[in-house]
């Protein structure tokens, strides 16, 4: 299908409006799909980005029983995490960097496992929110660690951005200038703001929207995992999923070459196949320049089959 011939609508980015989320007493878990693929690029030699995902679940180990049984069982998945991190601080800072908040992020997960699992959510998410902001901090806490080890990883920082889905729900921790999008009826939105000097010069009127893409401070990130300035500012949000659904986190090397209206298009043309849709993202960032490294991830929710 020729994307160009797609009828599809784009919204500038925003919140999705109230009158688009699903009724809140819907019945049953959605199923997931996903994908990601992290590139490169055509200009840089090495890759910092780093993505995950993963699928939480409890455990039991099996130490001894008279019945005949697997060593580990485990339950059905309870949550599925999201995770895209892109490093900064040159060469070694960058990767090594973005290595340790994925890790991190991993282990702060892992270690409120049976907490997640008996959480009943209430209406706003704010325990689980906290979890996450919790995890970001200390993830932040790890890299000035390592920093202050080995002084040549001085300054070493990341971006970060984690989608946790459970049930029919999308809790959001965002420290960066990666992203988070929601696509829903053929409509785009932004979820997550950019924390880069110029982004915060547009939110104050200083200058406009269509001089952002052009600014030479566009690459100077105000707020990071790591970095020289302590503690880090984590943005959350909690938005309810609808069948029907697709999320895309990514790091500015897919944006900083493809407009929002493309990677709306691409969505849309490559639904309901989300490696498709990830394959053709790092493509055509790679077409347009491919000036950073690019990572993505794209995930489908739908109802559960009978």
């Amino acid at each position: 299908m020729n994307p160009s011939a797609v009828d599809v609508k784009y919204a500038p980015p925003a919140r999705p409006p109230a009158s688009v989320w699903p009724p809140k007493s819907a019945p049953s878990s959605l199923s997931v799909q996903s994908h990601g693929r992290s590139d490169p690029g055509v200009v840089r030699p090495s890759n910092e980005d780093q993505f995950l995902i993963a699928s939480l679940s409890k455990a039991l180990h099996v130490e001894g029983s008279s019945v005949e049984q697997p060593e580990v069982k485990f339950s059905d998945p309870l949550g599925t995490l999201f995770v895209v991190a892109d490093g900064c601080g040159g060469h070694a800072g960058g990767e090594k960097a973005s290595q340790l908040a994925v890790r991190s992020i991993e282990q702060s997960v892992v270690d409120t496992l049976n907490w997640c699992a008996q959480l009943r959510i209430g209406a706003d998410g704010e325990a689980l929110l906290g979890e996450f902001k919790k995890a970001l901090s200390l993830a932040n806490e790890r890299l000035n660690h390592e920093a202050d080890r080995h002084p040549q990883l001085h300054g070493m920082a990341t971006t970060l951005t984690l989608a946790y889905f459970l049930r029919r729900d999308l809790f959001v921790a965002h420290v960066g200038d990666s992203r988070c999008y929601l696509l829903r009826k053929n409509l785009l939105y932004r979820l997550t703001r950019d924390h880069t000097m110029v982004a915060e010069m547009v939110r104050r009127g200083l200058i406009k929207p269509d001089d952002a893409a052009h600014h030479p401070y566009r690459h100077v990130v105000t707020n990071v995992v790591g970095g020289s300035d302590p503690g880090v500012d984590v943005e959350m949000h909690k938005l309810p999923l609808e069948a029907g659904d697709s999320i895309l986190l990514c790091s500015d090397g897919l944006t900083e070459m493809v407009p929002d209206t493309d990677i709306l298009n691409v969505l849309v043309t490559s639904q309901p196949d989300p490696a498709a849709a990830c394959d053709r993202l790092t493509a055509l960032a790679n077409e347009k320049g491919g000036k950073d490294n690019v990572t993505v991830i794209v995930a489908r929710f739908d109802e559960q089959p009978s």
